[in-house]
């Protein structure tokens, strides 16, 4: 039986076990499934759901959730009023096991060999495979080719050729890595690690320790102080002003030769006309490689969803399909994680591979339910530092901030 046909008959079963129309002669309602989603994806996923509502007889819901999506469902989840599916970023994982707000997805043998196997790592946790990924990224160089044409083999000679480009009057920032006020670890991350620093060590299985915080070594310190000599104390490379909301913005409108960030920006760089390249972020000089975090975006079903079985259904089924993760990529162009997605869109898009290749000298983030302590205040230090504060005390503040609150 081909698997649409066995995907039909298994809803029609639980159509009839709900007191379908056999039942008792009265047409019963028709389950409904609640999916929660950023507004980017939801139009490709829409038309995802659409399909499995005709395949299957069962109506899908969209809901865009613009704001906070991992604690809106589990508070949600936890009230027994959230979705039966969810997508988002594969660190949740750990955090939305131990609130008890998802189930791990079954998938055959042969729909995970159809994943990057760095993917699938990703969405794994103790043991077991928690979501269905669509998406791999991390954080690359975008250089603007006109200003910069060769990409910098250091962060030295990055910040180097940045500060000529200011002092010619060609652009106005050195360049631009999202921070603001309250800082972003998951930008700067490549720059720590190149500096010598790390987040979790790992155990002889090769999982993420939360008892080995890296940012509590001497040797985030040393990495703090290479930050702060990037700071607005310093070569004012990296600034408190630039963040999230403009940091594109200074590099489509030519202020800077060099944004640090991801695939995520392309499709708004394409439509500036800006003539770029993508690289690897260089690492300090002398320093170990720059290690950007490699995310997977996956999608989860809800452990108290009201449709577990046709949710599982549904992300089994049609997330293993190359025109969904198709879709997902022309609504979000990172790489697919579907190895069929992947070769058939990466002919026209010479960026995929090169996003790729970044990501190999990095890691993947962790899904370890630490990872949600460890945001805020290491953000706060790195804003901190590169606005003056002294690098020692305040990496050691943010370590023991987090160390309190891992379990």
């Amino acid at each position: 039986m081909r698997p649409q046909r066995l995907l039909i008959g298994v809803v029609a079963l639980l159509l009839a076990g709900c007191g379908g129309p056999g039942a008792s002669g009265a047409q019963a309602p028709r389950p409904e499934l609640t999916i929660w989603i950023d507004a980017l994806r939801a139009p490709a996923i829409k038309q995802a759901a659409d399909k499995f509502g005709q395949d299957s007889g069962v109506s899908v819901r969209t809901e865009i959730v613009a704001k906070d999506l991992q604690t809106q469902f589990v508070t949600a989840a936890q009230a027994g009023k959230g979705p039966d599916l969810v997508l988002g970023a594969h660190d949740w994982i750990g955090n939305l096991v131990q609130n008890g707000t998802i189930d791990p997805v079954q998938m055959t043998n042969r729909q995970k060999a159809t994943f990057d196997p760095l993917a699938l790592k990703g969405v794994t946790f103790n043991g077991q495979i928690y979501g269905v990924p669509f998406a791999v990224a991390n954080v690359v160089l975008i250089r603007n080719t006109e200003l910069a044409p060769q990409a910098p083999q250091t962060m030295e000679e990055l910040v180097e050729t940045g500060r000529q480009l200011v002092a010619a009057g060609r652009t106005q920032e050195i360049m631009a890595l999202p921070m603001g006020p309250t800082g972003d670890f998951y930008h700067l991350y490549p720059l720590f690690t190149s500096a010598g620093g790390y987040m979790f060590g790992t155990k002889a299985d090769g999982d993420y320790d939360p008892k080995d915080l890296g940012v509590a070594k001497p040797e985030a310190t040393q990495a703090f102080q290479k930050i702060a000599a990037l700071g607005e104390g310093g070569a004012g490379a990296l600034k408190r002003s630039i963040s999230n909301d403009n940091a594109r913005g200074l590099f489509t409108d030519r202020k800077t030769a060099f944004l640090l960030s991801g695939p995520w920006q392309f499709a708004d760089i394409n439509k500036s006309g800006v003539k770029y390249d993508v690289s690897p972020i260089p690492p300090f000089a002398g320093g170990k490689p720059a290690r950007p975090f490699v995310t997977v975006d996956a999608a989860y079903v809800a452990s108290r969803g009201a449709h577990k079985l046709l949710a599982q259904e549904f992300v089994t089924s049609y997330f293993t399909r190359t025109e969904v993760a198709v879709a997902l990529y022309r609504a979000d162009p990172r790489p697919p994680a579907l190895i069929a997605a992947l070769d058939q869109v990466k002919g026209g898009d010479p960026n995929l591979e090169k996003v790729l290749k970044a990501g190999q000298q990095g890691e993947i983030m962790p899904a370890i339910p630490a990872m949600a302590t460890v945001w805020d205040p290491l953000g706060k230090a790195e804003a901190a530092v590169t606005g003056g504060a002294a690098p020692g005390p305040t990496i050691t503040a943010a370590a023991a901030a987090i160390q309190s609150q891992i379990k």
